[in-house]
């Protein structure tokens, strides 16, 4: 039998790099978890569902970054030693200045983490420290090679790349927040971008923050609003569905099939045909459907 040409041969080999299950130079690793707390008191189910993803007990590296929080030292220890009593071994709390954190040595020290949580206080804290500098570059390198990022309350705001700030720039009624639906109102800004689809909103049915909600994702129509309460959260998968966990309920509104989005001449938003869903624990939800998953043995 003659040998196989070098033609033959190379064909043979491309051929067997696309079988199924054969890894190829372009593969990629599929991106970790989010999960995204409402603030309030954080369940212990959830600390360690958090842990699980993470990677489990002693086998998960997980960073904890505070700088949302007045006190950061304080606020980063305690969130150690809460994920420290639901058996996880090797946790430590990275608090940077905003000098720190554009050096390439501040992303270097969350090499190998699994999990890396922000927790709560104020957004634009922390977005003005990390966005644009090399350890949001590193988080989102860990995040696409399949590490899980948690926040709660400040923490979940800036998961989305459009960012609530909390700030409202029309009304000037400190005692009656949010209390209007209009263009040019609520105050965005660059978040860290794990999600590109969506934003999020927090504490959101306690503190009723429904219009701020609307109004963002009326001038934002391609991109759906979560609003998560206290005691809640999110799971979102890999695939881009989440699964609700916690103690309330989550609000979804979806604009992407709504019509008519207008605005009239004195800023009044108004669109039709806006679905929304509100979802409690064990409801999914598929970002890219817009459809709700109920478990079965749900009501």
């Amino acid at each position: 039998m003659k040998p196989f040409s070098h033609k033959l041969a190379f064909l043979f080999f491309l051929a067997v790099l696309t079988l199924p299950g054969v890894p190829t130079a372009d593969a990629k690793d599929s991106k970790g978890y989010l999960f995204i707390i409402g603030g309030g008191r954080q369940p212990a189910e959830m600390t360690r569902r958090f842990i699980e993803l993470a990677g489990g007990g002693s086998k998960s590296k997980i960073i904890v970054i505070p700088m949302a929080s007045e006190s950061p030292a304080e606020s980063g220890e305690f969130q150690v030693a809460e994920f420290n009593s639901h058996g996880a071994t090797n946790v430590e709390s990275l608090v940077l200045t905003h000098e720190e954190a554009t050096n390439r040595a501040a992303a270097a020290r969350l090499d190998g983490a699994t999990g890396v949580f922000f927790t709560g206080g104020d957004q634009s804290r922390l977005a003005a420290l990390i966005v644009g500098s090399p350890v949001r570059q590193k988080l989102k390198e860990l995040y696409a090679h399949s590490a899980v990022m948690g926040g709660t309350s400040a923490g979940a705001a800036v998961m989305s790349k459009v960012m609530i700030t909390g700030e409202e720039l029309l009304n000037d009624d400190k005692t009656n927040a949010f209390k209007f639906i209009k263009r040019n109102n609520i105050q965005t800004v660059e978040g860290f971008g794990f999600l590109t689809n969506a934003v999020i909103d927090q504490h959101f049915i306690k503190r009723k923050r429904l219009n701020r909600l609307f109004s963002v994702v009326l001038e934002h129509p391609n991109l759906v609003g979560i609003g998560i309460d206290e005691s809640t959260a999110i799971v979102m998968n890999p695939d881009d569905t989440f699964e609700v966990i916690g103690e309330s309920a989550v609000m979804v509104i979806d604009p992407r099939k709504a019509d008519g989005i207008r605005t009239d001449k004195s800023g009044n938003l108004s669109a039709r045909n806006i679905q929304t869903h509100i979802l409690v624990a064990g409801d999914r939800f598929d970002l890219t459907s817009g459809k709700t998953i109920r478990q079965r043995n749900n009501p």
